[in-house]
């Protein structure tokens, strides 16, 4: 069952991040203060996959008024391979149409082959015309892989 995410999935999502080889979580902007910012400025796109009982999958989604863009999508490793991925991005799609946006962007790393196989394999485009910039505005706020 995929559903709306909400603040209280938090402890169970960032339970989910924790335990996926290779994943980046920054200590600023995935606290739990953080993401319940990013969930009251987009209340109805970010989703959250249930299974057995349990937060198996999570998608934090939300846009500008113009586009949208995905983040920390995941599912657990022992629940891969059963579509709860493409069932997860085609809910926050349709979110996102909800809300009149007309195109989404997702950022994945280029190491990450499950993450890159996965999108390839559900029809989105890799960009190849685009550079992609950063600039740091806390220094705190580190970038942590999970390993």
């Amino acid at each position: 069952m995929v559903r709306t995410m909400t603040i209280e999935d938090y402890e169970e999502v960032h339970e989910l991040w924790m335990s996926i080889k290779g994943f980046a979580i920054r200590s600023v902007d995935d606290s739990r203060e953080s993401v319940e910012r990013f969930l009251q400025r987009n209340p109805d796109t970010s989703v959250v996959a249930v299974e057995d009982g349990k937060i198996v999958g999570a998608i934090l989604c939300g846009h500008d008024g113009r586009r949208g863009c995905m983040y920390h999508v995941c599912v657990h490793e022992n629940y891969r391979r059963r579509s709860i991925g493409e069932t997860m991005v085609a809910a926050a799609v349709e979110a996102l149409k909800k809300e009149h946006i007309n195109k989404v962007s997702l950022i994945a790393f280029t190491q990450n082959s499950t993450g890159n196989a996965f999108w390839s394999r559900i029809g989105w485009t890799r960009r190849d015309d685009l550079n992609y910039y950063d600039l740091v505005l806390n220094d705190e706020n580190l970038v942590i892989f999970n390993k």
